[in-house]
């Protein structure tokens, strides 16, 4: 194999070893027969290695009858002393004992020879010999008989031994010959003897070299057809063996990835499914790893796609390598994904291993500098599922329950390893409910719209309220935001219930100018839908309300990938008029890229920070992010306030605006229709609204 077809790492594509396979076998084999031409209608020897392998073939076979073949032959000619006793019985006695003593001899030297493990020529010649003193054996005290025309007559029957050295026994030709022309003189030599007339010498002797003849004739057309055979078999065997070759070889071709080698999704599905029948059948329980690398596509816009492919290669030998040792299965289950089964059924041994994954490829260290969370390599996010007496009877489920797993490991900030837990309810069945109630909720009345306050911290007034979302079930049962904004996220409603959001804010509050500024949160996958800022567009234009009413919070501590989409977007929105503000900041590892890139109207900081003022480490961490967004010229939020120390704390550090329960509690939309825009409340009332 050229240097050409393997790529830097030495790997070679299952491709390329399939043909590699296939076209090696098939040149071997054919070189075997390179050496033959046709023999009679089909091959004519060629090469001493054709005939070599012919003769070992041979001997096995020669070897393999050798014992049938003398045993019968033995049989048969001690069954012939009773034609002795018929036609020469003054001699009968004699010729009957040397029967018995050839055949005896012959079977003895023979099992002799079997059990030492001799050379198959020497069986051969034991065969042989037994033939020739077999027959001289007979033959001599035969002659001696009184009656010498039968005895002349008897003498035919010597033909027999001649026949069975060319016919009976597979000897080689040249052994076959020798034997039946020692036979041959013998019958000469004895005819010229026995007494009898020159034209029964002359009609016998004839007779003699015609059997001769005849039979060492037909042996070498044996012998022919047998080499014929051997071709054909031979033939057959190399195109039996090819094609079951290149089958194997087209199969595994149909059950690999091209890419990394590993087993491909159709493969992976069926040892799956393998898997599911043992755990239905006998309980063995396993365990569904699947694995995603973390912000790939990312990689790939920046390294390119052969460095992309690259890297696929590498995180997929180092896996296969780390699982072969858990005696478990890696397949790739498409673009950066990749699944494990092992056969598992403790909690700690799935969470070991899961977390072997995750430390195998951080541990490769492979450069990752565009990403913004903190880490500057290549790592994945694993999500695990394994059987229980609750997992039920549909191979899908587990997968799906390490789906969901690895759904909660991306959010979670990724490289990371995330069980499943049906007891969690954002991994429980409750998801799926909530999952399929989201698809009713606009249309339900399910959903609805909360707004919380935004106080102007130098004025005292309310200039904004942030649009909340709140989801209940059929009989009333609310449900947590915590809860249903993340399977809507991971279910895809947030883009129905997003746009909903928005024209519901518009024609509550802000068409007939109840509020001045309405804030609603959006998601990074909201972001990257396509049409989105046109949706955004459209809803403010039928509404007739000015994009610059409408503010769209950017959750930093979710999925915050510095995406070209992402980005687009936003500058589409901005165009609009409408307000961009960054939420939540300081929660994750995206913010300060974003600053960079993005002016936001204002940055919300995340409550935490205020919370932890308590301490003067706190105090002073909290100075030194308002001192940090300040300096790129953003309007400061800080959210949580509560106390009147907390507000006393605010107005020293000089913060724009406020949000917490000091300034009042999520309220329906009627509780702000009824008061003014310009409506102030004094810094030392302490009052929810």
């Amino acid at each position: 194999m050229g240097a050409e077809a393997r790529n830097e790492f030495g790997i070679q594509s299952p491709v390329q070893m399939g043909l590699r396979v296939t076209n090696e076998y098939a040149s071997s084999a054919l070189a075997d027969m390179a050496h033959a031409e046709p023999l009679g209608p089909r091959y004519q020897p060629r090469s001493d290695e054709l005939r070599n392998l012919y003769r070992e073939e041979g001997q096995a076979k020669r070897r393999m009858d050798a014992r049938p073949g003398l045993w019968i032959a033995v049989a048969i000619y001690l069954m012939f002393s009773a034609t002795d006793l018929l036609l020469i019985p003054d001699v009968a006695l004699y010729t009957i004992m040397a029967r018995f003593a050839v055949g005896v001899t012959a079977l003895v030297t023979l099992e002799a020879q079997l059990r030492r493990g001799v050379a198959t020529e020497w069986i051969d010649v034991t065969c042989a010999a037994a033939i020739i003193f077999g027959y001289v054996g007979w033959l001599s005290p035969a002659v001696m008989g009184a009656d010498k025309e039968t005895v002349s007559y008897y003498m035919v029957f010597g033909t027999i031994f001649m026949m069975s050295a060319n016919l009976f026994f597979t000897f080689k030709f040249s052994l076959s010959i020798v034997t039946s022309s020692i036979i041959l003189v013998i019958l000469y030599i004895v005819n010229y003897f026995v007494p009898s007339t020159l034209t029964y010498k002359m009609v016998f002797g004839t007779f003699y070299i015609s059997c001769f003849t005849f039979t060492s004739y037909v042996n070498w057309k044996l012998n022919e057809e047998r080499y014929n055979v051997f071709l054909n078999a031979l033939e057959a065997k190399i195109q039996h063996k090819e094609a079951t070759e290149r089958g194997q070889a087209l199969l595994s071709l149909s059950r690999t990835d091209p890419l990394t080698g590993l087993e491909n999704r159709r493969a992976i599905d069926e040892k799956l499914r393998d898997y599911w029948s043992d755990w239905q059948r006998h309980g063995s329980g396993f365990v569904a790893i699947l694995i995603d690398v973390d912000f790939f596509k990312r990689f790939n816009d920046y390294y390119g796609h052969q460095e992309g492919d690259r890297c696929l290669i590498r995180v997929a030998n180092a896996l296969a390598e780390m699982i072969t040792q858990h005696n478990g299965s890696i397949g790739r289950y498409g673009g950066e994904e990749f699944i494990v089964l092992a056969r598992m059924e403790k909690r700690e041994q799935v969470a070991g291993l899961a977390e072997a994954i995750r430390s195998t490829v951080e541990n490769l260290a492979l450069p990752h500098q565009q990403r913004r969370d903190g880490t500057s390599v290549v790592t994945v996010s694993v999500g695990a599922a394994f059987t229980r007496p609750q997992t039920g009877a549909k191979l899908e489920k587990i997968i799906h329950e390490a789906d969901r797993a690895l759904y909660l490991a991306k959010a979670g900030g990724r490289n990371c390893t995330w069980l499943f837990d049906p007891n969690d309810p954002q991994s429980s069945d409750e998801s799926e409910n909530i999952a399929a109630l989201l698809k009713i909720a606009i249309g339900q009345d399910l959903v609805s719209l909360v707004y919380q306050p935004i106080q102007n911290v130098a004025s005292g007034r309310v200039e904004a309220v942030e649009a909340l979302m709140r989801l209940k079930m059929l009989d009333g049962t609310s449900v947590p935001p915590s809860l249903f904004i993340p399977v809507a996220e991971r279910t895809g409603a947030i883009l129905e219930l997003g746009r909903w959001a928005i024209r519901t804010v518009c024609n509550e509050l802000l068409a007939d100018d109840h509020v001045r500024v309405v804030s609603v949160n959006v998601s990074p996958i909201q972001l990257k839908t396509p049409g989105f800022a046109a949706s955004v567009a459209t809803i403010l234009s039928e509404t007739g309300v000015a994009g610059s009413r409408l503010a769209l919070e950017i959750t930093e501590g979710l999925e915050m990938e510095m995406h070209s989409d992402i980005l687009r977007c936003i500058s589409d929105l901005k165009l609009l008029g409408v307000r961009v503000w960054l939420d939540d900041f300081g929660t994750g590892f995206a913010g300060l890229s974003w600053l960079r890139l993005i002016d936001f109207d204002t940055v919300k900081i995340d409550r935490s920070f205020l919370h932890d003022c308590g301490t003067p480490r706190g105090k002073a961490m909290l100075q030194d992010i308002i001192a940090l967004v300040r300096n790129r010229g953003h309007k400061i939020l800080v959210e949580g306030v509560e106390t009147d120390e907390q507000l006393a704390l605010i107005r020293e550090f000089d913060i724009d605006k406020i949000q917490g329960f000091h300034v009042g509690r999520p309220a329906p939309a009627a509780s702000f229709r009824t008061r003014p825009i310009t409506y102030k409340r004094p810094f030392s009332v302490v009052k929810s609204a």
